[in-house]
């Protein structure tokens, strides 16, 4: 069976997120019987897109290669209450052509670690600062494309191998409301770490764009 990371992430997003909307709802103003929400209204809360660029520090066999990244991102968020935001999200993410570690071996021979691109599913929770300040932690699902190679001295292919490596992601950031109305603008920053079953990392530095849909 062919393994479809992007159909998976979209799917694992799309569960939790109904599970966030029912959450949206779950505090009500007893003397209007509307749902409470932050005090902005709509900016922490509906379907997001985001665009994402910042630093991208793959790690494998102790050593380490930064490159520039970017991506996207699509996710879905509810408030508890007044300060509490939860979601789900997928997300994308390419180093350019890939970012790569050498190393050299005791043998004489080195191994070469090349990581492409990656894709994320997620659960966040969050807390508002202010109504225009969003600080959040987030933790799920990765699977990137990878790529490892032995030489021997003179440089012939004693070993190849290209595959997908499963693993999990950890991280946290905070988002900035830019703007009101019925398509809110924000800011973000935030900082990933990427686990890879096979004794590989990824660390992510971001910047983002996003743009939501109440």
């Amino acid at each position: 069976m062919t393994f479809k990371p992007l159909s998976l992430a979209v799917a694992v997003a799309a569960g939790i997120a109904s599970t966030s909307a029912m959450a949206q709802d779950a505090g009500v103003d007893a003397s209007t019987n509307a749902p409470i929400v932050a005090e902005n209204g709509t900016s922490f809360r509906g379907i997001r897109l985001e665009g994402n660029f910042g630093g991208d520090r793959f790690q494998s066999e102790g050593n380490h290669n930064d490159k520039f990244g970017y991506g996207g991102t699509i996710g879905f968020d509810g408030t508890l209450g007044e300060r509490v935001v939860i979601g789900a999200e997928g997300s994308f993410w390419k180093p350019g052509k890939g970012n790569e570690n050498t190393t050299a071996l005791a043998n004489g021979n080195s191994i070469d670690h090349k990581a492409f691109e990656e894709w994320g599913a997620a659960v966040r929770a969050g807390f508002l600062a202010t109504p225009d300040v969003l600080i959040f932690g987030k933790a799920g699902y990765v699977n990137g494309e990878q790529r490892e190679r032995i030489e021997g001295p003179v440089g012939n292919t004693l070993v190849y191998d290209h595959y997908r490596a499963d693993g999990y992601q950890v991280g946290g950031g905070v988002e900035f409301s830019l703007t009101q109305g019925r398509l809110p603008v924000y800011a973000s920053a935030q900082y990933v770490y990427s686990n890879y079953h096979g004794n590989s990392s990824r660390q992510r530095v971001m910047g983002g764009i996003g743009i939501r849909f109440k």
